[in-house]
């Protein structure tokens, strides 16, 4: 189930990243869906990067083994 997420999670960026890209070169303004779909993804990032250093802080504080 998590290599479908993580394909799916790295196509959209590649996508979004790219046409970002394309439209900097062009001097054109971004499609207001492929920012949308930027600031998802940017949300998803920083809140799964905040949830597994708390895991992980949380697991050396308590001198637990964690696994993900």
């Amino acid at each position: 189930m998590i290599e479908a997420v993580a394909l799916t999670y790295g196509m959209l960026l590649s996508f979004v990243l790219s046409g970002a890209s394309h439209n900097r070169k062009l001097a054109r303004p971004n499609p207001p869906m492929l920012n949308y779909v930027g600031y998802v993804l940017f949300g998803a990032t920083v809140t799964a990067a905040l949830l597994l250093a708390g895991y992980g802080v949380w697991g050396m504080a308590t001198g637990a083994v964690l696994a993900v």
